[in-house]
């Protein structure tokens, strides 16, 4: 058995000291929004707390899936390559970036300067010219980091996945499928119509649905949403393919979000016989510790079955959706 475990939205805080100058963009929205909303939401050891939790699971891999600062100043960066050495080691964690952190013009090329070693395929080590999509192989899972952050304009947090990382996705969906992998396909916006607020949205999402639909996936994660979903993309046979987001790791409890949680995903069998089970682990509802919150089978059949629903499983009902390829 393998074990995925799943993080996304770290929004590490407190925000460093920003200079007029990093304030005299669109930082300054973030800015607002940091000293209004989350900096009471998002601040403390919540996520230190659920980080100490997943390491004592033991997975044998992480995947993060965006949003490791809020407004991608230089220290912000730079203070997120120090939490990432403290994870763990490059090899074992496998990072794409998100809109926040591709938050202003220039900004997502020193992230991948800062965090390049958690970005990096397996077989291209230097600095090629398209740095998404990369591919990593840990034991029978293929993990493909795929980029949708970008920067955009004040109120606007869409992301974009276009033709050409479209066709480069496909082809190592493909390498991986002919040596019989579990294909894991990471990307920050869900590439779902109608899962995020239009000016959150992906641009090209029917690029990302075409590629599941002519290569097809054995599991999607995606974050920004800040929410615990599920829906679902049809494959090349008409089988369905699951796309999980997961609630922010540095969420407290007590707001209308879901507190910090993770995934802890366990893959067994072989090509055409693979099992998939998520199991949500995070805060409970109150606040008072960390906990398992659900346990459910993602089926090819586009269902999903929990065989032991948790007492305190009081979580909002995730959405349950399919989307079609264009």
């Amino acid at each position: 058995m393998f074990r995925l475990a799943h993080l996304s939205d770290i929004h590490l805080g407190p925000l460093p000291e920003l200079s007029y100058r990093e304030l005299a963009s669109k930082r300054i929205t973030g800015y607002i929004n940091w000293q209004r909303n989350r900096k009471r939401a998002m601040f403390g050891d919540t996520l230190l707390r659920l980080v100490n939790d997943m390491k004592a699971q033991h997975p044998d891999h992480v995947a993060v899936t965006g949003d490791l600062v809020n407004l991608a100043s230089k220290q912000e960066i730079i203070g997120a390559r120090l939490w990432l050495e403290d994870m763990g080691k490059p090899d074992w964690v496998s990072v794409i970036p998100g809109n926040h952190d591709a938050y202003v013009p220039g900004a997502l090329k020193r992230a991948y300067r800062e965090w390049h070693p958690y970005m990096m395929g397996d077989h291209r080590p230097g600095a090629e010219a398209k740095h998404f999509p990369y591919l990593r192989v840990r034991g029978p899972v293929a993990i493909i980091g795929t980029s949708s952050a970008e920067a955009t304009a004040p109120f606007f947090a869409t992301g974009s996945f276009k033709r050409g990382q479209a066709l480069r996705t496909a082809k190592l969906l493909a390498e991986a499928k002919e040596r019989g992998l579990f294909r894991v396909v990471m990307i920050h916006h869900p590439p779902i119509s109608g899962a995020a607020a239009w000016s959150k949205r992906l641009i090209g999402k029917q690029f990302f649905s075409k590629v599941i639909h002519d290569v097809g996936a054995e599991l999607v994660l995606h974050g920004h949403t800040h929410l615990d979903t599920i829906y679902w993309l049809t494959g090349p046979s008409g089988e369905k393919v699951p796309v999980v987001g997961v609630p922010s790791a540095s969420q407290s409890a007590g707001s209308s979000k879901p507190p910090s949680r993770y995934n802890l995903f366990e893959i067994e069998g072989g090509p055409g016989q693979w099992s998939l089970t998520q199991r949500e682990r995070g805060l409970r509802l109150d606040g008072s510790g960390i906990d398992w919150i659900r346990e459910r089978q993602l089926l090819s059949d586009g269902t999903a079955i929990d065989p032991r629903p948790r007492a305190d499983a009081k979580a909002p009902v995730p959405d349950m959706s399919s989307e079609t390829a264009l």
